[in-house]
């Protein structure tokens, strides 16, 4: 197989050889080069570009349960029926946005198409990736479904992108704390996977009671999301902004601040001070076209790129806009995957109701990862830890799920692992379960222990912090103290950590306070609180992750983070260039 390397060198010759050879000079320099060229032009662009991977004959993992773990596994199904409910419930709401008057205002008075509907006549089809759908759910200040902006990554045209679609139906537009939050997440997942963004901009401004939280005034509120832009600009992360309502205040520098912007006629407005404001200040009556309409802005003042006279013509732009970037995607692979041996529906009972139900996370490995084939890393060493390779939808990935306590023999397994995989390139999957409380030191000798623990754990998180390569982490039971560090936690910055319905999220797990607080009644205390707060819908009512996902849907998913993680290998041009792109 021909290199990069060494296409690099033939590049080299052929610029030397032009200055001593007029025919292979006017062969480059012309718009018909000869055949003999473009045969080796194409034997060299098209060795890496239609690369096969190399085989593999990995061993299948037993997924057979044994009849003494029947109970278990009945146990884990009725909690999961319990949250698999719930989740549906959850989503249910979520899906009617802001209730049925907002919608008919938002269609009917002001002729305006719903965001879930817009995200559809965007992209190529529904089978999209959306982030954190359950995010603004139960806060201090309400429930702001789905945070009041939709995101996700879905396909335009072929190219993976990222999109932020604002929902007016939702407290009229309005920005609150956890709208900036989701967005800046949303700009992150794009940085970290280099994807185009795409903004549907229909914002009614911030809600200014709660500017002072997570809004405005500090490094990452609200203002992020423009330095962000402009950073990506400056990366070669396309930005595309598509104005679909009111752009009122801070929401106008989002279209200002995008490569190309489109606008809708009669419906996108872009100003600083809406009309109320002008009348305040000067007395003067202004209409919304007359003081930032399309029109003027498309006409007068620049600011916009393209003109729409209708949403559905403005979707068509936006998607023609997304064909001109430099992308040479791979030819589609029509070779089939191998699906599990074992049924993904089996996950339901494999998903811990708590610590003491877990069951061998080799059951879970056999259900995900393509013909239930693992090559296991270390097999007879710390095993409370499972460290090995797969693939998922036809990805090699290293894999490391926790199998029990996080011991020491353990830790520098998996520190090892995980430097094999940076080493070679190889993205990592985290199925995290860990121990529901600290451990104990009853004795000298088991101090020692813990201090040598103590230590390989840290190695352990140095090297998950350390590696390169793109990570992903599912939290299927426990998350945990500092064992959840280790296993690339949140604060440890994976691509993508999602929760199933069944997971917790704490310090110690409900029940185990007593661990760590002397008072049995606060330890009570404590654990109530534990039990409420520590729920996976919780944990993504703030943000903590990515979103909830069901573990029958784990598989797909994986494989769809890892198709969107790998689209950067195909962006022609990535070098950073010392100046970003300015706009008029």
């Amino acid at each position: 197989m021909h290199t990069p390397a060494a296409f690099n060198s033939f590049l080299c010759w052929c610029m030397y050889s032009t200055k001593t050879s007029p025919l292979l000079h006017w062969t480059l320099n012309t718009q018909q080069p000869s055949w003999a060229l473009q045969s080796v032009l194409h034997r060299y662009t098209s060795s890496w570009t239609s690369r096969k991977n190399v085989p593999s004959a990995f061993p299948v993992i037993d997924g057979v349960f044994h009849p003494i773990h029947r109970h278990v596994f009945e146990t884990n199904l009725r909690n999961s029926q319990i949250c698999q409910q719930r989740y549906q419930e959850q989503r249910d709401k979520v899906l009617k946005g802001g209730g049925q008057n907002a919608i008919t205002r938002h269609t009917q008075r002001n002729k305006k198409i719903l965001a879930r509907d817009r995200i559809r006549m965007l992209l190529d089809d529904e089978d999209y990736l959306e982030l954190s759908p359950f995010a603004g759910m139960g806060l201090s200040y309400g429930d702001i479904l789905s945070a009041g902006v939709i995101t996700g990554i879905g396909k335009i045209n072929g190219i993976w992108c990222v999109f932020a679609a604002n929902d007016a139906t939702v407290k009229g537009g309005t920005g609150y704390p956890i709208s900036v939050k989701k967005q800046l997440r949303a700009q992150e997942v794009a940085m970290q996977n280099r994807l185009p963004c795409v903004y549907l901009v229909d914002s009614g401004g911030a809600f200014l009671p709660l500017q002072v939280s997570y809004i405005f005034p500090d490094k990452n509120h609200g203002g992020r999301t423009f330095y962000n832009e402009a950073i990506m600009s400056a990366m070669k992360i396309p930005q595309v902004s598509l104005v679909c309502g009111s752009c009122t205040a801070g929401g106008a520098y989002t279209p200002s601040m995008a490569e190309e912007a489109v606008i809708v006629d009669r419906i996108g407005t872009i100003f600083l001070g809406g009309p109320p404001l002008v009348k305040a200040a000067t007395g003067e009556e202004v209409t919304p076209e007359e003081l930032g309409g399309a029109t003027l802005h498309s006409k007068v003042s620049g600011v916009v790129d393209h003109f729409a006279a209708e949403e559905k013509e403005a979707f068509e732009c936006v998607r023609n806009i997304i064909s001109t970037l430099n992308f040479r995607l791979p030819e589609e692979n029509t070779t089939e995957v191998e699906e599990p041996l074992y049924r993904t529906e089996d996950l339901m009972g494999l998903a811990p109701l708590n610590y003491s139900y877990s069951l061998d996370v080799r059951l879970i490995v056999s259900r995900l990862v393509d013909g239930s084939r693992f090559q296991e890393f270390k097999a007879r060493y710390g095993t409370p830890l499972l460290t090995g390779f797969a693939r998922i939808e036809g990805h090699l990935v290293g894999i490391v799920a926790n199998n029990g306590e996080l011991t020491y023999e353990a830790s520098l397994k998996g520190s090892h692992f995980v430097q094999l995989c940076d080493q070679r390139d190889i993205p990592l999957i985290f199925l995290q379960n860990t121990a529901p409380e600290p451990a104990h030191t009853f004795s000298k000798n088991k101090a020692e222990s813990n201090s040598n623990r103590l230590k390989a754990q840290g190695s352990m998180m140095s090297a998950v912090a350390c590696a390169s390569v793109p990570k992903i982490t599912v939290v299927i039971g426990g998350c945990h103290g500092g064992d959840s560090f280790a296993m690339c936690g949140r604060a440890f910055d994976p691509n993508f950590l999602f929760l199933w319905p069944n997971a917790r999220v704490s310090i110690v797990a409900p029940g185990h306070a007593g661990a760590v607080v002397q008072e049995e009644h606060d330890a009570q205390q404590i654990n109530e609180l534990l039990e409420e707060e520590s729920s996976a819908f919780f944990s993504s009512g703030r943000l903590w992750d990515d979103g909830v996902i069901l573990p029958q849907d784990t598989r797909k998913i994986l494989g769809k983070c890892l198709s969107i993680i790998h689209q950067q290998e195909y962006q022609l041009q990535r070098k950073k260039q010392p100046t970003p792109l300015l706009r008029i």
